[in-house]
């Protein structure tokens, strides 16, 4: 049997293994840039502790991860060449990865997600300025890229409106956040002829959201150490900006800001962003009227936290950086959003991204 058929058999056998899971299990994933494999964790919702699973040899510059919307596969980009997505299945009674196979990228991409279905890849590509869309097949296995994009320098992120018939994207060098109508029939993407949102010079927006409500959108820069609070209109897709506020600690004593991520956790209370100059994590407290952000507290974490994540149940937040040999674990404060560390634990070099999922343990089938 060949390897096509070999890893036609696992992902059949992976099925069976998903309609016969009884329990519930929650694992987290580590791209290692640097060691060129993903650390996998299975996660104690009791107490927040994390055990090692195993550690995935991908043999290239793995970075950017997104989880298909069922949680059965897992996708990462590849940012060494030759530029390509790598298709995991996800066994949900262990957490360990199956390889499915490898499809070709347009370019480096520092950002991947699938559309609300799981039929498409989006991907937005840093060096090459510009947005793509690749298929994803039936059996959840990334194809051949079938649309390209180009943008404005330094194009960051990419994701889909919470009701599918819009995209999203973050970039950087034009202080653009770019709104495209997405045809779900076929994958195509068509730019609007203006930004949905325009940023100051130099701001460099980066990560977005959208909150649980789907009524705001929150949108950190990379340069200039903001946060912007953006009011979403769900039946239409516009959004009007109103908060932008600080991400850096009171001290911030750096020569430049460097923001990265953001998380909310899954009841849209708390917000959490990430800035690598200063190694730390500012925490605000979301109006669930107004959405608009007060800050909680900045908390010391790993050296250059370009990600972290938040797991389903909101009640952990688990962080790595760039230039840490570590992941640190915190409880989440379920009244006041405020961190505590729980334990530090090995991961691989230049970490910089975290995806969490949880199986329930009822049939997917």
């Amino acid at each position: 049997m060949n390897v096509k058929g070999v890893l036609g058999v696992a992902a059949i056998g992976l099925a069976a293994v998903v309609s016969s899971a009884s329990q519930a299990a929650t694992y987290a994933y580590v791209s290692n840039a640097d060691s060129k494999d993903i650390s996998v964790f299975s996660l104690d919702k009791s107490n927040g502790s994390l055990a090692a699973v195993e550690t995935v040899t991908v043999g290239a510059t793995v970075m950017p991860m997104a989880f298909s919307p069922d949680h059965l596969r897992l996708y990462a980009g590849l940012r060494s060449q030759p530029y390509r997505v790598v298709s995991f299945a996800v066994n949900p009674l262990d957490g360990r990865l199956i390889e499915l196979g490898r499809a070709p990228l347009a370019e480096s991409m520092a950002y991947v997600s699938t559309d609300a279905n799981g039929r498409y890849l989006f991907s937005a590509s840093y060096g090459g300025n510009l947005l793509a869309v690749n298929r994803i097949g039936a059996d959840g296995v990334v194809g051949e890229v079938q649309q390209i994009i180009k943008t404005g320098p330094m194009a960051h992120a990419i994701r889909n409106a919470p009701d599918n018939r819009y995209v999203f994207a973050s970039v950087l060098g034009s202080d653009a956040w770019l709104r495209l109508k997405f045809d779900a029939s076929n994958g195509q993407l068509t730019e609007d002829a203006a930004p949905a949102y325009s940023l100051p010079p130099k701001s460099g927006p980066r990560h977005f959201i959208f909150s649980p409500d789907h009524r705001f959108a929150y949108l950190i820069d990379e340069l200039d150490g903001k946060l912007h609070v953006l009011s979403f209109d769900s039946t239409r897709d516009t959004v009007k900006p109103i908060q932008t506020i600080s991400i850096l600690p009171p001290d911030f004593s750096g020569d430049k800001p460097w923001g990265a991520d953001l998380h909310l956790t899954p009841d849209g209370r708390f917000l959490y962003a990430s800035e690598r100059t200063s190694s730390t994590l500012a925490a605000y407290k979301v109006s669930m009227r107004s959405g608009k952000l007060t800050r909680i507290g900045t908390y010391q974490t790993e050296k250059q936290p370009r990600g972290f994540n938040i797991d389903p149940s909101g009640a952990y937040l688990l962080a790595v950086g760039q230039l840490s040999a570590n992941l640190s674990a915190y409880r989440i404060d379920r009244k006041s959003g405020a961190l505590s560390a729980i334990g530090q634990y090995p991961v691989g070099k230049g970490a910089n991204w975290v995806e969490i999922v949880e199986f329930d343990g009822t049939s997917t089938d």
